[in-house]
């Protein structure tokens, strides 16, 4: 079959629109051959519980899904009663980006919490915790995103804190990991070291904008903060029939440490493109840029000069974050080379210093 794209054009839109990584590629392949139980029962979803275990110890317990709403709602469905809230970030996915699923399908009210850096704190969590009568839905739940989506990152000890005013205030905590391989890499830490350690209950595991075509899992670190999960994930369609297809490209990732490996990549990429702007402004090549983030993962957030964007975007993808300030959203992949990332800086120089 023909290509019905240009596999050659490249852009910083989103991980997302990266392909899979080809040894989640043959991963599947191998996942392939012959016929094997359904539904989760088979040896490729026995091997992913293996290696969850080995990174975040005895206990726990990985439900592989389809996409990353999936895992939220799934993972937070099964943290609250059918009275109760979620505590997140304004901006967190869960409030902005998913649809109005966790609400619409998982039953349960989100208190989305405004924040600069898109990271709660224990005072945040407290000030909007606890139950203010049968007028309001409950909190039960602190949902703390790592890597943020404004591209920060939590340190372990923001986690703890978080984790342990949280459990004082009768609450659980699920981390949203979409992007934990390129939190882990930039913390360098192991995976439990910032989660089970430090008092996260839940933890939904990324894999897509890391190498994989479709898979995440919701992982449980506390038994005892989770309800049902077997049967809300099928109730949610999440429950894949082939399992293996999609537990073959977690294992992947997890196996050699490629997930980690790919997302360290990601982070250096975006630290290269930051350099690389930096320099262009410090050496006058390029005008008008400014960051409004730190850059912690594999995320870039700065405003252009009026019109700016919109040229670049005739030859790089990229989203603006917000159209009234100019602020843009630059975002980096397993798959970016250095290549790129020169090719998008000389673009920028081009175009932030048009006459």
């Amino acid at each position: 079959m023909d290509a019905l794209h240009d596999p050659d054009r490249r852009g910083f839109a989103s991980d997302n629109y990266a392909g899979a990584h080809p040894e989640v590629i043959a991963a599947i392949a191998a996942a392939n051959g012959g016929h094997e139980v359904s539904y989760g029962d088979d040896a490729w979803t026995a091997r992913l519980q293996e290696l969850f275990s080995e990174l975040l110890g005895d206990g726990v317990e990985a439900f592989p899904v389809f996409n990353g709403t999936g895992a939220n709602v799934v993972a937070l469905q099964s943290m609250v009663t059918r009275w109760g809230a979620v505590i997140a970030p304004a901006v967190a996915h869960v409030n902005t980006d998913e649809g109005g699923a966790p609400e619409k399908v998982g039953g349960f009210k989100i208190v989305p919490v405004a924040t600069p850096d898109a990271k709660l704190t224990p005072d945040l969590v407290e000030a909007v915790a606890g139950s203010r009568g049968v007028h309001q839905a409950v909190p039960q739940v602190v949902s703390i995103t790592q890597s943020t989506e404004l591209g920060t990152l939590y340190s372990v000890d923001e986690i703890a804190a978080i984790a342990d005013r949280a459990h004082a205030l009768g609450l659980t905590v699920h981390m949203d990991g979409a992007r934990i391989a390129n939190a882990a890499a930039a913390l360098d830490m192991p995976l439990r070291a910032f989660t089970r350690d430090v008092g996260v209950d839940v933890l939904s595991f990324g894999g897509t904008k890391n190498g994989a075509i479709g898979a995440e899992a919701v992982v449980v670190l506390d038994p005892h903060a989770v309800d049902g999960i077997p049967y809300l994930r099928k109730s949610a369609m999440q429950l894949a029939s082939k399992m293996r297809f999609v537990s073959a490209q977690l294992v992947a990732l997890l196996e050699d440490d490629l997930w980690l490996r790919s997302g360290a990549h990601a982070n250096a990429m975006a630290a290269r493109l930051r350099a690389g702007v930096e320099a262009g402004l410090a050496a006058g090549s390029i005008r008008g840029v400014a960051f409004t983030q730190p850059t912690q993962a594999n995320g870039v957030f700065a405003t252009l000069p009026p019109g700016v964007a919109d040229r670049l975007r005739e030859r790089f993808r990229f989203y603006d974050w917000d159209e009234a300030t100019g602020e843009v959203r630059w975002l980096t992949s397993w798959d970016t080379t250095e290549a790129d990332v020169d090719a998008f800086v000389a673009a920028i120089a081009a175009e932030t210093t048009r006459g």
